[in-house]
């Protein structure tokens, strides 16, 4: 267990990672150096399915909670939502933060924070561009990924240097023509680069990751072996996919309707602002998309992931409001499985082919490339960049480990490479980097209009009362005189077995509320806790369930 860090040294960068290391999402790292901070992104977690009634997961903002006035700017690396989603709820915290980044990032911000009604100040960057903020000299490169206009930055103090990469791979060959800029990484490698912020998603996957413009040919494949309805599934945000989409149904005479808020808003701001090149004709309106033959239509929808309120998922279940599947119709998972999201997707691939959907995804069809560099794009990098430490970031913790291994096999001391959690501060100093402790960082969940109310406690009530039940008692007594009035009476809830299994248990309930009663100085609280412990030892052995039981007693 690590302590909590002592003050900053004299001279020194540090660097406290308060979401992303350990988690695929809620990417959040803080830099501070001279009294002042800054932040490089702040993005969202989506949760699991034993985090039950959780909407996000936010980054634990009680590190800088009482810092807000020395942070001198957010950095957002690209526009995805576990790098973007949790920018409102800092915001909520002090508006005025600077946020920096891309015209296409800060758009998508933009409109996000409209909805929050927040007014915030953008500050606009482009690759090599150089701005300050603070004792933070920021230099921006472009980096390739799955969406336009991702950046990396480079962090220049007088402490030392940090190179961030956000989310990037090395396609050679992408649809928008924008190359990772390795020459870039060159001359920061020759500058010198005290500290080395990777991403480690792909960490464990050998060799280099595809082509994006391999996936036109196999959508244009898919399009003409279907002659019924298709919706394509993909990350609101994959601008580069949508194009693909737009382009096959124009070569096939398809229109397409773009099928969720976030998807609609985020290509909306796309096509405003170029990045996505609508041919003439094909885009309908989603009201007007049922009018057309099945063989015309192409729906674009949210749901790659299997979340069950998005678009796909409620087609899927025929809970959706206008649209509906028939047999025939063919389904393209347009992107790749986030870790942790398998079951979900596989429940709805499983519900499509039940309707007698055709089901296209990655594991049957090259309908998806990652946006995340392999383990031989890592090893190039690590090379050219030539590192004097190095702080994998971005992934679970098998990734960060397999992205520090292959930082070592290219000659860096195994010392010299920080695997750390969300929370383990990384203080730099003359140029050597060592683990200086670490900071409370929970999660944060959102939950409806509720900000951090909820907690792990309310979590392990949800899942009891999900896989258990629940079982109320009640009783009315007049303690005084030590007299049951009325009960006790039994509730289930979510229980198999009927009512009529717990007329059991009464006698000893009884028994047990009158022999505390006899005591002369029972209380409500004390006989409730009686009858929990009766019923609970009852159930536990006749029934082999531990529902929640919520006894109540009534004194008269």
């Amino acid at each position: 267990m690590l302590k909590a860090p002592g003050p900053i040294p004299d001279g020194a960068l540090r660097v406290v990672p308060l979401g992303g290391l350990g988690e695929v999402g809620r990417n959040m790292t803080v830099f501070e150096t001279e009294g002042k901070l800054l932040v490089v992104d702040c993005g969202v977690l989506f949760p699991e399915e034993d985090q039950p009634g959780v909407d996000l997961i936010l980054p634990d903002f009680d590190y800088i909670r009482d810092r807000l006035e020395d942070v001198v700017a957010l950095v957002l690396t690209h526009g995805h939502e576990d790098h973007i989603g949790a920018v409102p709820y800092l915001l909520r915290l002090r508006p005025d933060i600077p946020l920096v980044g891309s015209e296409l990032t800060l758009a998508f911000v933009d409109a996000k924070l409209k909805e929050h009604r927040i007014r915030p100040v953008l500050h606009e960057v482009k690759e090599l561009q150089e701005v300050s903020y603070g004792p933070f000299d920021l230099e921006f490169v472009a980096v390739n990924h799955s969406i336009p206009d991702a950046m990396a930055v480079m962090i220049r103090t007088d402490a030392g240097t940090a190179l961030v990469t956000g989310d990037f791979k090395m396609d050679s060959l992408p649809i928008d023509g924008r190359i990772t800029d390795l020459r870039s990484f060159a001359r920061f490698g020759e500058e010198g680069v005290d500290l080395f912020c990777v991403d480690s998603t792909n960490a464990e996957v050998p060799g280099m990751v595809g082509h994006e413009n391999e996936i036109g040919p196999v959508l244009d494949n898919v399009f003409a072996d279907s002659d019924q309805q298709i919706v394509v599934a993909s990350f609101a945000s994959h601008v580069h996919r949508v194009q693909q989409v737009l382009d096959a149904a124009d070569a096939h005479g398809r229109r397409v309707a773009l099928i969720g808020r976030s998807m609609v808003r985020n290509m909306g701001i796309a096509a405003e602002r170029g990045y996505l090149k609508v041919p003439q004709g094909v885009l309908v309106d989603a009201r007007d998309i049922s009018s057309l033959p099945p063989g015309e239509r192409v729906l674009m929808a949210t749901g790659s992931q299997g979340e069950p309120m998005a678009a796909l998922s409620r087609m899927a279940h025929g809970e959706h409001k206008s649209i509906s599947l028939e047999p025939g119709d063919t389904v393209i998972f347009a992107s790749s499985l986030i870790p942790g999201n398998e079951n979900s997707v596989f429940r709805v691939i499983n519900q499509l082919m039940r309707l007698g959907a055709r089901v296209v995804h990655q594991g049957n069809a090259k309908v998806h490339v990652s946006g995340h560099a392999s383990s031989e794009e890592l090893l190039h990098v690590y090379n050219i960049v030539q590192p004097a430490n190095v702080m994998p970031i971005h992934g679970e913790v098998r990734h960060l480990v397999a992205n520090g291994a292959l930082a070592v096999k290219t000659g860096i001391a195994p010392e010299r490479v920080m695997l750390c959690e969300d929370g383990v501060v990384v203080d730099l100093l003359d140029g050597q980097a060592r683990i200086a402790g670490a900071v409370p960082c929970g999660y944060v969940y959102v939950d409806g209009s509720s900000v951090g109310e909820i907690d792990e406690t309310e979590l392990k009530d949800r899942r009891i009362l999900a896989e258990e039940g629940f079982v109320s008692v009640y009783a009315v007594v007049e303690t005084k005189t030590g007299t049951i009035l009325a009960g006790p009476h039994i509730q289930a809830r979510g229980v198999a077995e009927d009512d009529a299994v717990f007329d059991e248990v009464l006698p000893d309930l009884t028994a047990s509320l009158a022999q505390a009663l006899d005591s002369g100085n029972a209380s409500a609280h004390s006989l409730q806790q009686v009858l929990r412990r009766t019923l609970g030892r009852w159930v536990g052995r006749r029934l082999r369930r531990r529902p929640m039981i919520v006894p109540v007693v009534i004194e008269a």
